[in-house]
């Protein structure tokens, strides 16, 4: 095998996509130490029942029975990336609750907040004044609270898989999409509230103003009607569908070039290809702390945008 394709079968058993089971029998008798250095960073992006913490190593999470329902079984046992979003939730609140109390004190005094509360009263006032209100639109202080939940909330599960340890709840797609699940819930009740069910139902059955009347006028608009009716549809649904692939796909993506730049050092044993992937990786380190603001700001802004655009009647 020349070198070149030697390259190539190393960076693809580094990236977990030759299993050793599907190699045949033969192949591993005769290339034990190939088999042997194989590396696999799958585990370490996916869901599991065990959280892995620096120096202590790998901890297994209590099991719950799992509940049968006729054909169906639900397993109820936490996971790592379950944990992890009841820390982001859990931190979230904390830190909002004491900012709050800090920026009270501080008004009550007679001064503005400084420090890490005047930060986050910053931040918030930012996301709320640039972000949500512009373009929800007039009267959109009823979707401050969940906006912005949503976008500190996106932001620590973003960041807390940044951590030794840490893992990115982000970056399971069940997660996203049930975000997604939830703004495409808050989209469409807003749209039924705020246009009434004549308005909502023009959003599916859509027809263009000024349309001729007579036979032919009725022809065109049953024609327009099988048309874009589907096509109102689909963009109903691609609208949750981007929201969830484009923060799982982001968020994963990062964390498989990282685990990838690490596991040369310990491929190829040099400490010339160690050093340069080090430095690799701490800047995609720095790039990911980027994304992780990135994505949260990105989701709420088209969350914001989805819910202007089904408020405005035209």
């Amino acid at each position: 095998m020349t070198r070149f394709g030697r390259t190539i079968v190393t960076m693809g058993m580094l990236l977990g996509l030759a299993a050793p089971a599907a190699r045949p029998a033969a192949a591993q008798e005769h290339a034990p130490e190939a088999a042997s250095s194989q590396i696999d960073i799958t585990h370490h992006l996916g869901n599991s029942h065990e959280i892995e913490l620096p120096v202590i190593g790998a901890v297994e999470l209590p099991r719950v029975a799992p509940v049968h329902l006729g054909g169906l079984t639900l397993d109820f046992s936490p996971t790592k990336h379950l944990i992890f979003m009841l820390l982001a939730a859990t931190l979230v609140t904390l830190v909002f609750v004491l900012s709050a109390r800090s920026i009270a004190r501080a008004q009550a005094a007679g001064r503005p907040a400084t420090g890490f509360a005047g930060a986050m009263e910053a931040t918030a006032l930012y996301i709320r004044q640039e972000v949500i209100l512009p373009n929800v639109g007039h009267h959109g202080e009823g979707f401050v609270p969940y906006l912005l939940t949503l976008f500190f909330f996106i932001l620590a599960m973003n960041l807390l898989g940044l951590l030794p340890g840490g893992a990115t709840a982000t970056g399971n797609i069940a997660v996203t999409a049930a975000l997604a699940v939830m703004a495409f819930v808050v989209i469409e009740v807003t749209g039924m509230r705020t246009l009434g069910p004549t308005g909502y139902l023009k959003t599916i059955f859509y027809l263009p103003q000024g349309l001729p009347g007579g036979i032919g006028g009725n022809a065109l608009k049953v024609l327009l009607l099988a048309v874009m009716t589907p096509i109102e549809l689909i963009g109903k649904l691609a609208k949750p569908f981007a929201l969830a692939v484009r923060l799982f796909a982001n968020m994963t993506s990062g964390h498989v070039l990282v685990l990838a730049l690490i596991g040369l050092t310990f491929l190829f044993k040099s400490y010339t290809v160690g050093v340069a992937a080090s430095l690799l990786a701490t800047g995609v380190m720095l790039l990911e702390l980027f994304v992780a603001f990135l994505q949260a700001f990105v989701f709420t802004l088209l969350t914001s945008v989805f819910i202007g655009l089904m408020r405005a009647e035209h």
